[in-house]
């Protein structure tokens, strides 16, 4: 919202410092307000806007901060916001549809999983101690319940404390490029989650470095920027061989059809986008195709949860009332022959 205001501001022709100043006006956000101003007073002190920008890394990224660079040697800034703002929207649309669609599935796992661990906790323990006293031999299923309880009513803590080292571990060993690079490997094989995030690395590469060529970056700083936005280490290990190739001479479309990553149709329309001279369009119609891509696969992901989870947790709580019953019935049973 700010970028596209700036943009119309500067397109009406008011100076950068005194737009600065009108968004300054209307922010309700402290800590941006407290970036904006300190941007404001640099561009007054003689920095350019992007290198005043560029003191904010938490809201704006390289992209942003090359994109304004290239706009103001171009003399183009307002263009360069607008598309800015443009692309700003669509990865927010993009995420908010992921978001959406995995929302109700994610939300009824974790009622599912409250659910079963109440019981384990709480009813199950009670309803033992009942059982208990009949002095009956318990069955299996019971028995296997009664243990699981047991479990998870003593150790609790422990597992709470696995999960969080566990959890700790990962984010540290993230930091290392290699683990990172397998990790994301890996999920680039799971099934169907791993196809969507492959097309919603390719969604961001193809709009990102678009916007990028469009706004007049060149494409060697586009792919260098490009490479930290894809969120995935194997295709930023891809983006890095391109831009080995191009400085060795060769086109973009050639390592990407090669590396096995990128699906084979993005290579060859990159290849058209690169021959016919509308290379910045065609990344356009990829970036679109795959965005559609995305809507379709995450509709999938989320069509093959729901059923899966209602059958997981049907089954979990069928086991448990199962465990409860039998032993209830029994003792019933026994009750109902000595009168």
């Amino acid at each position: 919202t700010y970028t596209r205001q700036l943009a119309t501001l500067l397109r009406a022709g008011i100076p950068l410092a005194s737009a600065m100043s009108a968004l300054i006006e209307q922010s309700q956000t402290p800590d941006v307000e407290a970036a904006l101003r300190d941007i404001r007073e640099r561009i007054t002190q003689g920095l350019s806007f992007a290198e005043a920008l560029a003191y904010h890394p938490a809201y704006f990224d390289d992209l942003f901060v090359n994109m304004v660079k290239a706009g103001e040697a171009s003399g183009n800034l307002d263009a360069v916001l607008e598309r800015l703002a443009d692309y700003l929207q669509k990865q927010a649309s993009l995420r908010n549809k992921v978001s959406a669609a995995l929302a109700y599935p994610v939300v009824m796992m974790g009622i599912g999983v409250v659910i079963v661990v109440i019981l384990m906790s709480f009813v199950v323990p009670k309803i033992m101690t009942i059982v208990a006293q009949s002095r009956q031999t318990l069955p299996v299923s019971t028995r296997l319940l009664q243990a699981g309880s047991k479990f998870l009513a003593d150790g609790w803590l422990g597992i709470v404390s696995a999960i969080l080292g566990v959890l700790l571990v990962h984010r540290l060993l993230m930091r290392r490029r290699e683990y990172r690079y397998g990790f994301d490997r890996v999920k680039l094989r799971l099934p169907i989650v791993g196809e969507l995030i492959r097309k919603t690395a390719v969604s961001r590469f193809a709009i990102s470095m678009s916007t990028l060529l469009k706004s007049g970056v060149p494409v060697l700083e586009a792919l260098r920027i490009v490479k930290d936005i894809v969120g995935n280490a194997v295709v930023q290990r891809v983006l890095d061989t391109v831009h080995d190739r191009i400085v060795e001479g060769a086109d973009i479309s050639t390592p990407i059809k090669r590396s096995g990553v990128f699906p084979p149709v993005v290579g060859y329309m990159i290849a058209v986008g690169e021959q016919s001279g509308q290379l910045e369009d065609m990344l356009d119609r990829v970036a679109t195709a795959y965005d559609e891509e995305v809507t379709v696969t995450t509709e999938k992901v989320t069509s093959l949860l729901e059923p899966v989870i209602i059958v997981v947790m049907a089954v979990v709580v069928g086991f448990i009332v199962i465990a409860v019953m039998q032993p209830i019935l029994k003792i019933s049973d026994v009750t109902r022959v000595r009168r």
